[in-house]
């Protein structure tokens, strides 16, 4: 059977098993590799995509589930690194490792579309589901609370 999916505004068809996890036809069909593979349970974050707009563990969800959607990944998520998430990153020294951080981005940015000034208690509920080995959760809440702030037009 024949898949057609929308990766970072490109279409792609393919005719891989539809069964294989989004996350494998990402890294090593289409060498997307930003997108980690973390625990491959949905326990740790680090594969999240974006899935119709909506951040989704691409290990859990089937290529045939994203037939016909469109899927963000961090490579699409702005072309230069421009996206005020991944400057609030930068600005607060929030990689150490950096291996989660294209997963923790991706939910940051589904909350901050979701919820434009969450809460510190907002922030961490949303980012609960990311695991970071560093600990670098203080940095994150922060980095998400500047980059809300700089989406509406505010200052840091």
């Amino acid at each position: 059977m024949s898949y057609s999916i929308t990766i970072n505004g490109q279409a792609h068809q393919t005719d891989v098993d539809g069964d294989m996890p989004l996350l494998w036809f990402l890294r090593d069909t289409l060498e997307l590799t930003g997108t980690k593979y973390g625990c491959g349970m949905g326990l740790c974050g680090a594969c999240t995509v974006h899935l119709d707009g909506d951040a989704v563990q691409s290990c859990l969800v089937s290529v045939g589930e994203a037939n016909g959607k469109k899927v963000t990944t961090i490579e699409g998520l702005s072309k230069d690194g421009s996206h005020p998430l991944q400057i609030a990153w930068l600005d607060n020294n929030v990689s150490q490792c950096g291996y989660c951080q294209p997963g923790q981005i991706m939910v940051a940015a589904d909350l901050l579309k979701q919820n434009p000034e969450p809460s510190a208690e907002d922030i961490d509920t949303a980012m609960e589901g990311n695991l970071c080995r560093c600990g670098t959760y203080l940095r994150v809440r922060k980095a998400i609370a500047d980059a809300a702030e700089q989406m509406k037009g505010g200052a840091k």
